[in-house]
C-alpha cells in the first residue's frame, strides 16, 4: 500500500498504523513542549502577561467552551452512527437476508462455510483468488502465444505474492484493532480486476475457452473481495467512532476539572519558584493547557485514520484515483 501511494513509511505509520492513543500522546507532548518553549523563549512581555490572572482566566474559560463543544460534537457523531443500526423489523430482516445471501455465495466460492471471524472471512477470499491465479498460470503455460504467457506469468506472480503477504497479515488479526482493515487495504483487488479484464480483451483470440473461463473465475473471486472489504471497513468505522466517543467522554471530565482549577487558583503566586530554569507557573500552564486539549487531540488522532481510510477506498470498482498508481 505504501508503494502504491508513493508515501513515506513514517507518514503511513502515523496516519494508519500507529496506535491512536500513542498518536494522541505524541501530539500532547508536542503541544506541552511548544507552550513551555513559547512562554520561556519568546520576548519577556509574553511571560508576565500569560502568568497574570486575567490572561489565565480568559484562556481556560475559552477552553471550557471548546471542551464542551468537542464533546458534544463527537457524542452526536456516535449517536448518528448508532442510529443507522436501528430500524423497524422489516429493515432488519432485509439486512439479515442480504448478509446471509452474501455469506452463502462466499461459501459456494470457497467450498466451505463462511467464517464468523472477519479476518478469516477476508482471508478465505484472498486464498481462493490465489488458487485461481495458480490454475490460470498452469493453464496458460501451454499456450502458443509467448506474449500472453509472459503477461500471465508476471500478473499471477504479483497476485500470488500480494496474496501471501495479505494472508499472513490477516492470520490471527483481531477485529476491533486496525490490523484487519490495514491488511485489507494492502490487497489492491481493483487493479487486479482491471488486469484480468485487459488480458482477456488484449488476447481474446489467443485464449482458449478453458483459459477464458479461468479468467472469469478469477475475476469473480477478486470482485467478491470488494464488498467484503467495504463491509468490514464500515463495521470498523462504527466501532472506532463509538470507541472515540467513549474516550472523549472519559477525557472531558478531567479536562473540565483542570480548567476549572486553573480558573479558580491560577495566578502568579500559586506555583512559585523555578524548575530546570523555567518558572513553575509556566510548567503548570503548559500542563493544564495540554490536559484541556486531550479531547481534541483524541478526536484528531482517530479522525486522521478514518479520513485516510475513506480517501483510499472511495472507489469500490477498478477506478484509479491516485497518480502514483496510474
Amino acid at each position: 500500500m505504501r508503494e502504491r501511494a508513493g508515501t513515506s513509511r513514517l507518514k503511513i505509520w502515523l496516519l494508519l498504523g500507529a496506535n491512536r492513543l500513542h498518536v494522541a500522546a505524541v501530539l500532547a507532548a508536542l503541544v506541552f513542549a511548544a507552550v513551555v518553549a513559547a512562554v520561556t523563549l519568546l520576548p519577556e512581555p509574553l511571560g508576565p502577561q500569560l502568568r497574570s490572572g486575567d490572561t489565565i482566566e480568559t484562556m481556560f474559560s475559552t477552553m471550557i467552551g471548546a471542551i464542551v463543544t468537542v464533546t458534544t460534537l463527537v457524542v452526536t457523531i456516535g449517536q448518528l452512527v448508532l442510529s443507522q443500526e436501528n430500524g423497524p423489523l422489516g429493515e432488519q430482516r432485509a439486512r439479515m437476508e442480504d448478509s446471509m445471501d452474501f455469506r452463502e455465495f462466499t461459501g459456494e466460492l470457497t467450498d466451505s462455510p463462511s467464517p464468523a471471524d472477519p479476518s478469516e472471512f477476508l482471508r478465505q477470499i484472498v486464498v481462493v483468488a490465489r488458487r485461481r491465479a495458480e490454475a490460470l498460470r498452469v493453464a496458460v503455460a501451454d499456450n502458443d502465444d509467448a506474449a500472453l504467457r509472459e503477461e500471465v506469468e508476471e500478473f499471477t506472480d504479483s497476485l500470488i505474492g500480494n496474496a501471501d503477504h495479505v494472508t499472513d497479515q490477516l492470520d490471527g488479526a483481531k477485529f476491533g484493532s486496525f490490523d484487519v482493515v490495514f491488511a485489507a487495504l494492502n490487497y489492491n483487488y481493483g487493479w487486479k480486476i482491471f488486469q484480468v479484464e485487459r488480458i482477456g480483451d488484449d488476447y481474446e483470440e489467443s485464449l482458449s475457452a478453458e483459459e477464458r473461463g479461468l479468467l472469469t473465475e478469477l475475476k469473480t473471486a477478486l470482485s467478491l473481495f470488494g464488498p467484503a472489504r467495504e463491509h468490514v471497513k464500515t463495521l470498523y468505522f462504527e466501532w472506532a467512532l463509538v470507541t472515540l466517543s467513549q474516550l472523549i467522554l472519559y477525557a472531558a471530565v478531567p479536562a473540565l476539572v483542570v480548567a476549572a482549577v486553573m480558573l479558580t487558583v491560577g495566578d502568579a503566586g500559586t506555583f512559585p519558584g523555578r524548575t530546570l530554569g523555567v518558572l513553575n507557573m509556566t510548567w503548570a500552564i503548559g500542563l493544564a493547557f495540554t490536559v484541556t486539549l486531550l479531547p481534541f487531540l483524541l478526536f484528531t488522532s482517530y479522525v486522521l485514520r478514518i479520513l485516510t481510510i475513506a480517501k483510499r477506498t472511495l472507489a469500490i470498482e477498478p477506478l484509479i484515483l491516485r497518480d502514483s498508481q496510474r
